[in-house]
């Protein structure tokens, strides 16, 4: 039978999927029925809600209101959803990830109106809380012989698993059921535990003692999230973790042994630039102090980062700093005592001073920076610096970062590098290395999205080399899409994941950082869309 949505009554009682929607009742907007709504919703969640939002007001995507796309039509909006365009926003069709009735599908949907999905309180959290193993039943020493120091979490984004992969070996070790496309990864600061988030907001541990490490715990915390860290100060190792999700627009700290939710904390609040409340300010990236027992949160609508002082939970302290709007990402520069964040909706990266709780400064920079945590190396001319690629320009900021022994350069862009291609997630370098990897996964152009560009750090001014590294990794047909470049333990391989589409061939592909040439693919019919994956030593050390 055919329904057709034309009042908000049926469409909450019809639809349980995220996020819901509804369709106005009025001639411009396109009908969609029952099951067309279901298949939209899953969609939206999967490949688009993360950067336009749940209730598709936009952040680091345009906003996807009503009252814009109406106005577009059915006929443009298939065009932009299926080819993508040069400032970030990828091709669905021309990449493969969607086929012509989906992409057909997705205009129509998102010309009807968004509702809000529910919110979680502790309770609510609790209950989804599943402690698999309890601590008392967990091996007391380490069970296997994988050198862990040097193992890597690779995200297997359809599938809803992580890959554990040795990277002594290249061998699989083993691949776990998690939440659904794994945004990131953090280990704790023993090293022992790894936490891992799904964009569904399922939050897994995983035991790495353990013979066959295996998920010991895991907890809902929402309806989407991309966050999670762990405590680092001395003392507090292994005591707790962080989440933080994008819907309900809050943190939760958990236990850090077992992931009981202990305390929730809303971040709906008033915008830094604009004082308007922003009921969706969702939390983006988080990262510990290394100075006190301190959490640095990214509130991404708001455009505040929230310092919690996790020493006393019953009695939580929180330092507000106000930035431009809206972060994103961003990690520590070379002492890790200045966090740089990226607003990347202003183009501005802000630094915050972790040891005085402060603004530091405020950095202007190309369209949409993008950096992950960014890249730090030693400059030839200004000395230390932190490097962020950008989503929306073909550029590479170099920004100096030592404002004792070279105070004149501090804070300032020193640099701006032509890349490879406009459409960069994630820019690396190591303390080790003489390189500085850039990747361009969602560029609509396939000839720069497959490959890597590296510049030599000694000698910037010759420009960016270009890798093939899709077709290193021989995979035939498919987007292939290469993204985020990542070091091994000693700082003499780089490994890029292979992202192609769920039904074709991916790969990880493993390069020679002194000869920048291909060393290893790692292959197999398990490593269904490769996308993000972290070194167990330079996640816990902040090496980047």
């Amino acid at each position: 039978m055919k329904v057709i949505y034309r009042n908000t009554l049926a469409v909450l009682v019809a639809l349980t999927a995220f996020p819901l929607a509804i369709h106005n009742a009025y001639a411009d907007h396109p009908e969609m029925t029952t099951a067309e709504m279901h298949e939209a919703n899953k969609i939206y969640f999967e490949r688009c809600a993360g950067c336009h939002g749940v209730l598709r007001k936009g952040a680091t995507g345009k906003p996807l209101t009503t009252d814009l796309t109406v106005a577009k039509g059915t006929d443009y909006l298939k065009a932009f959803i299926g080819y993508g365009s040069p400032g970030g926003m990828p091709g669905f069709l021309s990449g493969g990830e969607l086929n012509e009735k989906e992409v057909d599908l997705m205009a129509r949907y998102v010309q009807q109106t968004p509702v809000a999905p529910p919110e979680m309180g502790l309770k609510d959290i609790e209950a989804t809380w599943k402690l698999l193993v309890p601590v008392k039943d967990r091996p007391t020493k380490k069970m296997n012989n994988i050198n862990i120091s040097n193992i890597f979490s690779t995200t297997l984004r359809d599938s809803g698993e992580v890959a554990l992969i040795d990277g002594d070996t290249k061998k699989i070790i083993v691949i776990l059921k998690t939440g659904y496309a794994v945004h990131i990864s953090r280990y704790s600061a023993s090293g022992r535990y790894l936490y891992v988030t799904g964009r569904d907001a399922k939050l897994s541990l995983i035991d790495l003692w353990m013979k066959t490490p295996a998920v010991v715990a895991e907890v809902k915390t929402g309806v989407e999230a991309r966050s999670v860290e762990t405590s680092k100060f001395k003392g507090w190792e292994d005591k707790y973790a962080i989440s933080g999700t994008y819907w309900p627009p809050q943190y939760v700290i958990h236990e850090g042994e077992t992931l009981k939710p202990l305390k929730v904390v809303s971040t709906s609040g008033i915008a830094s630039e604009t004082n308007e409340f922003v009921k969706e300010a969702r939390v983006a990236a988080i990262v510990a102090s290394h100075y006190k027992p301190e959490f640095m949160v990214n509130v991404k609508e708001t455009g505040k980062v929230v310092i919690v002082d996790y020493s006393d939970l019953n009695n939580l302290k929180t330092t507000t700093i106000d930035t431009p709007r809206f972060l994103h990402d961003g990690g520590f520069e070379s002492t890790k005592r200045y966090f740089m964040d990226a607003a990347n909706a202003s183009n501005k990266i802000a630094v915050i001073d972790i040891k005085e709780n402060k603004l530091a400064a405020t950095i202007e920079v190309d369209k949409v920076p993008h950096p992950g945590r960014g890249a730090n190396f030693i400059d030839p001319k200004f000395g230390p610096v932190w490097a962020t690629s950008h989503l929306g320009a073909d550029t590479i900021a170099i920004i100096g970062t030592d404002p004792v022994k070279h105070k004149q350069h501090a804070w300032k862009v020193v640099r701006t590098l032509q890349g490879h291609g406009s459409g960069s997630l994630f820019i690396k370098s190591h303390p080790k290395s003489t390189n500085l990897w850039v990747d361009a996964p969602l560029n609509p152009e396939a000839k720069v999205y497959q490959s890597i560009g590296v510049l030599d750090i000694n000698n910037l001014e010759k420009g960016i080399t270009v890798l093939p590294i899709a077709e290193w990794a021989n995979l035939g047909e498919g987007s292939k899409r290469v993204v985020q470049p990542e070091y091994n333990k000693a700082g003499d391989e780089v490994w890029f994941s292979v992202w192609n589409a769920a039904d074709k061939t991916s790969a990880i592909v493993v390069v020679d950082d002194k000869t920048r040439k291909l060393k290893s693919v790692i292959k197999d019919p398990k490593l269904i869309t490769p996308t993000g994956h972290f070194n167990l030593y330079n996640t816990m050390h902040d090496i980047y």
